[in-house]
């Protein structure tokens, strides 16, 4: 791999056409989220294939473990964004402290919440939502989940230390080894060692630990990255509160989804296991759409905060308006073939189980139609939050997944039962997009006025 010096990778951040920097930074963190959401459709598959319960446990433990990647992104979004701000003012020293606090700070949330969890994972399952015949397999399933948590987290936060540098190639290598580590163990231990639900999970778990391992080489190892050092882990609060500040958004719109996941749970669950197998799988297909919108996403913010740091303030509204324009072409393009192939896309995860294709089916074409609009509604997130309005942005994260989605959830299945589950989404889709307009309109007006530093 050709070696990029931290000067060049400067002048690509600062300098380079955006239409041209991004997409040499989105390309591998999409295709980062891609393999990400390809593993997980990947455990959603294998489970599956022993019986709907197994199917629905996988979803019950998706909030748990959204829950998880939530606190992860708001820790390595936070002080990645504060590094990547600091580098583009010229304060490296700053950002190098930024860095050890927030690997070592996840770590220990990370040790927390494993104790925490395997302490309580009983009620914790059904607290999830988790029936009486998805319950065993979720608490299987949950058990390695936990144990991995500290790497897990670890992982997530080193990832957006190398992108927030310019360099996504190298946390790419790393969750793609273990993404497609993780596919080849799923059938192994799952059928091949009997392990059921577990092995899915076990599964999961080395190959975090396994992506740990590599993106921590990678962060340390080499001579253009800013390395983690325990002497440099010298937080205050003032520290704190910036990295809550601006990755409170990642908190807000993962944490907030989870929230809703579980609500989702308990709604669907009072129709059947299936519900609740049909809008995991859904789930998942979904995801996997947004997934390359937040690639590019994740592309675009380095450019966003590097910029705003060194008071470029045109480019940072060029390339915001310019990844609009490309995402939701893309989400066009995605929503149309997916729109299109939605019954046998469904059908593939849970073939003999009509109840299963029925709901998915519906339930994921109700929500492709609004597609077109969650590129508008993530670019402005990511916009806000990189430029540190953490309540703006948090505002806009909260809304597609919680502001609107669980009131949605709250009102809509009492009118029209099991389809008021199944538009709950698009519903809330429609809000947010108003809401985000509404308010990067005010941001980007002011930015407007903001003359650009030599």
């Amino acid at each position: 791999m050709k070696t990029v010096s931290r000067e060049q990778r400067n002048d690509m951040l600062l300098n380079q056409p955006v239409n041209k920097a991004i997409p040499r930074l989105a390309i591998p963190t999409i295709f980062t989220m891609l393999i990400t959401t390809i593993y997980n459709m990947a455990d959603t598959f294998f489970v599956s294939q022993i019986g709907t319960s197994a199917s629905g446990a996988v979803g019950v433990i998706f909030s748990a473990m959204s829950i998880i990647q939530a606190i992860a992104f708001t820790i390595g979004m936070g002080s990645g964004a504060n590094l990547s701000r600091c580098l583009g003012a010229g304060q490296e020293e700053e950002g190098r402290r930024y860095v050890s606090v927030g690997f070592f700070t996840a770590f220990g949330v990370g040790i927390v919440i494993a104790v925490l969890g395997l302490s309580c994972i009983d009620p914790l399952v059904r607290f999830l939502g988790a029936t009486d015949t998805i319950a065993p397999y979720a608490r299987d399933y949950a058990t390695y989940i936990f144990y991995a948590t500290p790497f897990q987290m670890c992982s997530f936060v080193l990832n957006n230390f190398l992108r927030f540098e310019g360099m996504a190639t190298y946390g790419m290598i790393g969750m793609v080894v273990g993404g497609v580590l993780n596919m080849i163990l799923d059938p192994i231990l799952i059928f091949g060692c009997g392990m059921g639900t577990a092995g899915a999970a076990v599964a999961t778990a080395i190959s975090q630990v396994v992506s740990f391992c590599i993106l921590l080489y990678m962060t340390n190892h080499r001579s253009d990255a800013i390395s983690i050092r325990l002497k440099n882990f010298r937080p205050t609060l003032r520290m704190y509160g910036r990295i809550l500040y601006t990755g409170l958004p990642s908190l807000g719109r993962q944490g907030i989804a989870s929230v809703s996941n579980i609500l989702l749970n308990i709604t669907a669950g009072v129709h059947g296991d299936a519900a609740i197998a049909a809008m995991s799988i859904v789930g998942r297909c979904v995801m996997f759409i947004n997934s390359s919108v937040i690639g590019f996403g994740q592309g675009f913010q380095p450019v966003c905060a590097f910029s705003y740091g060194a008071g470029r303030y045109t480019r940072v509204r060029e390339a915001f308006w310019y990844c609009v324009k490309v995402t939701t072409c893309i989400l066009v393009v995605l929503g149309v073939l997916a729109l299109i192939f939605a019954e046998p896309v469904v059908t593939v995860f849970r073939r003999n189980d009509s109840d299963v294709i029925n709901i998915g089916t519906l339930a994921l074409r109700l929500q492709l139609i609004t597609v077109p609009l969650w590129g508008f509604i993530v670019m402005s997130n990511m916009f806000t939050q990189s430029i540190g309005y953490g309540f703006s942005a948090t505002v806009i994260s909260v809304a597609r997944q919680g502001l609107f989605l669980i009131p949605a959830l709250l009102i809509l299945p009492h009118v029209l039962g099991l389809l008021g589950i199944q538009c709950a989404q698009p519903v809330a889709d429609s809000f947010a997009f108003v809401l985000a307009w509404l308010v990067v309109r005010g941001v980007l007006k002011r930015l407007k006025t903001m003359p650009d530093k030599a």
